[in-house]
């Protein structure tokens, strides 16, 4: 069975002619035969009463009910993938760090549900060395994070730039220092970020460069988690300085330039090469890359 032969079918009950059935459909009427015989063979029922006027019998008339249903149902699946073109809808699965989730992204989606009420948003937090991986396997549809890593199976597009920064408390010993480098860190008690976050690998590669060794007296798995530390003076630490925005303007942390800090790290957005965009996904990428640098209050 095919749509082709239920329209012919629902084309004969309305004309009560194969002739001018073949007409409406542009088939001859050799054509329309042929679809309503094979319909009649794969149900091994008779559909039409072939005597003239053309009707459908009692067997005809229950399948007629069920085939306008069906045609029914594809012209609405028709017509939403239509819309999907004109009106965005759908879900979409964003990848990205604690800190994104919870710096950035709300001012983004609240601007984009506003506009966009038919689309639907799940976040999953992660570390930025995943978001990446998850990208890739496809467990997530977009990754928002560090692009210091590349794959060629997934596509990437800067939104901004990010530094990692040293920060203490203001009743810090180092607070009232102007600038500072890496070699007065050497036995600053340290919060240090997990070992799975790119603020991390960078401060112990950096600490490894310089032949020091950190003085590590705490691992927490975010930046939210470090700062709430150092707020309280247990340690100085070294993170994004877009996600410190809101604590430098309230005066409870004290950031102080590092020379050997002062390294810039592209922030972007990360889809799977060759995978499929839906309207949603498309609309949310379109708008997410017009933002401009300074929309952008936060990172990992």
């Amino acid at each position: 069975m095919n749509i082709s032969q239920l329209e012919t079918l629902v084309t004969i009950s309305k004309t009560l002619s194969f002739r001018k059935a073949g007409d409406v459909l542009n088939l001859t009427q050799p054509a329309v035969s042929a679809q309503i015989k094979n319909l009649e063979d794969e149900f091994k029922a008779v559909l039409v009463d072939r005597n003239h006027p053309v009707t459908l019998t009692d067997r005809g008339q229950v399948f007629l009910e069920h085939a306008e249903q069906i045609l029914a149902i594809v012209e609405q699946l028709k017509q939403k993938l239509s819309d999907l073109n004109q009106v965005p809808q759908g879900h979409i699965v964003l990848g990205t760090t604690t800190s994104i989730a919870i710096q950035i992204l709300p001012r983004v989606l609240s601007y984009f549900q506003d506009q966009y009420p038919l689309i639907k948003t799940r976040i999953v937090s992660m570390s930025s060395t995943q978001v990446l991986s998850s990208v890739e396997n496809g467990t997530v549809d977009i990754g928002i994070g560090y692009l210091t890593d590349r794959s060629p199976q997934v596509e990437t597009s800067i939104l901004y730039y990010d530094t990692f920064q040293f920060v203490v408390a203001p009743r810090h010993k180092l607070a009232s220092e102007k600038r500072i480098t890496i070699g007065m860190l050497k036995d600053i008690p340290l919060i240090m970020l997990s070992p799975d976050t790119l603020g991390r690998r960078f401060v112990d590669r950096i600490f490894r460069e310089y032949g020091l060794e950190p003085n590590k007296v705490m691992e927490l798995g975010s930046s939210e988690e470090v700062k709430r530390m150092v707020e309280l003076n247990m340690g100085a630490a070294v993170i994004s300085k877009l996600s410190i925005s809101s604590e430098l303007r309230l005066g409870t942390l004290k950031m102080i330039p590092v020379n050997e800090f002062e390294v810039s790290h592209p922030v972007g957005v990360m889809t799977k090469t060759g995978r499929y965009v839906n309207s949603a996904m498309l609309q949310f990428l379109n708008d997410l890359k017009g933002m401009p640098e300074d929309q952008f209050i936060g990172s990992e």
